[in-house]
């Protein structure tokens, strides 16, 4: 859109996809997979137990953690800021 800055555009599109759609999806990766544990529960008790963790390790914390985080930027953010774009 003409004279939206960068911030209104990416609050926007934080704003997409539904909270609900966004709790699902943090649920779902945070237990995945079922067996033998979840990944995020199995790096989480590495951390506490003091292991080091490698490169490979952080990169699937993210993986497991985007809709978790994509949640905490949602909430951050003031709803007013953004519109998403695609439901404009």
């Amino acid at each position: 859109m003409i004279g939206e800055s960068w911030q209104q555009r990416l609050f926007g599109w934080l704003h997409c996809p539904s909270m609900a759609m966004l709790v699902i999806a943090a649920l779902l990766m945070a237990a995945m997979p079922v067996m033998p544990e979840p990944h995020l529960f199995e790096k989480v008790r590495m951390l506490l137990q003091g292991q080091s963790l490698a490169g490979i390790d952080w990169l699937d914390m993210v993986w497991h953690c985007w809709p978790m985080i994509w949640i905490a930027l949602r909430l951050l953010t003031p709803a007013a800021a953004g519109v998403c774009p695609v439901r404009s």
